[in-house]
């Protein structure tokens, strides 16, 4: 029987019932104010120019409505078949960088597989992943991109997860590197789930924040982490970030547009103590 890893934060972070997920997709991510202003649909005959995608991971209520511009925007692009998702170790569980090899990742809205043949591929190609399933077990970073996925591709991708605690720019590059030459003759897409300033007031995550978008649209991981470290900023996934440009670059992206950028104060209307939320896409034109 294959590895179920259960949907640890259904219930909290986002709804727990698949019904009532669709309608919190629907209603207060992708038709909120602060999403798309419409509902996406999947254009089949898309032109996959979408490589890379950067989307945020708090709880669907705070940033669902800024993590859906990026799905929006990949519903639009055309289906993808395998989906990489680098994610930050929140728990301090399992190996340093770690990735799943086999079984499904549970939602609500169904199981999504992993592809165990590109997950080892990616992981003999790298100095630093190590097969660990322990990291993933109760890490809210990737899961909360899966629903999304699902909302428009129902059950017509398969993922491979990995987990970054260590997030130096030589291990993200590494992982990059591996994830690309893994994935380069694949239709797939690599996303980086990251949320970027934390707690500080408005008008300090907004100037910290603008400049580290700046290295996003230019797809420079040197740049972006030179300026998180000279700034202060307080960017869980600086790491898979770095990782998804890195990849992005060697799959064909050459640029990064900003497809929407709010904080959780433009949301609840408390900007005393805030955190960035940033969807971006690495594009090949």
């Amino acid at each position: 029987m294959s590895k179920i890893r259960q949907p640890y934060n259904a219930g909290s972070w986002y709804a727990g019932g698949a019904a009532s997920l669709k309608k919190q997709i629907e209603n207060e991510c992708f038709l909120h104010r602060l999403g798309p202003g419409k509902v996406p649909e999947l254009s089949r005959a898309g032109s996959r120019n979408v490589v890379g995608l950067l989307c945020p991971h708090a709880g669907y209520m705070y940033s669902g409505p800024i993590a859906a511009h990026s799905y929006f925007a990949l519903a639009a692009d055309g289906p993808p078949e395998t989906v990489v998702i680098l994610g930050p170790n929140h728990t301090g569980m399992g190996s340093a960088v770690s990735l799943m090899v086999e079984g499904v990742w549970r939602t609500p809205l169904g199981d999504v597989p992993v592809n165990s043949s590109a997950a080892k591929a990616i992981q003999k190609r790298s100095a630093y992943l190590d097969i660990d399933d322990k990291a993933h077990l109760y890490e809210h970073s990737i899961e909360l991109q899966l629903p999304f996925l699902q909302y428009f591709l129902g059950s017509n991708f398969d993922m491979v997860p990995i987990c970054m605690m260590l997030q130096d720019l030589e291990v993200a590059l590494d992982v990059g590197k591996a994830v690309a030459e893994a994935l380069k003759e694949t239709n797939a897409l690599v996303i980086a789930s990251s949320d970027m300033t934390h707690y500080e007031p408005q008008s300090s995550a907004e100037r910290k924040d603008k400049v580290a978008i700046e290295a996003l649209k230019k797809l420079n991981e040197e740049e972006l982490f030179q300026t998180v470290h000279r700034l202060g900023i307080s960017m869980c996934g600086v790491g898979p970030t770095a990782a998804m440009l890195c990849a992005a670059k060697l799959l064909g992206a050459k640029k990064g547009v900003l497809l929407k950028y709010a904080t959780s104060g433009d949301v609840t209307g408390d900007l005393s103590a805030v955190v960035g939320y940033c969807s971006l896409a690495a594009l090949k034109t």
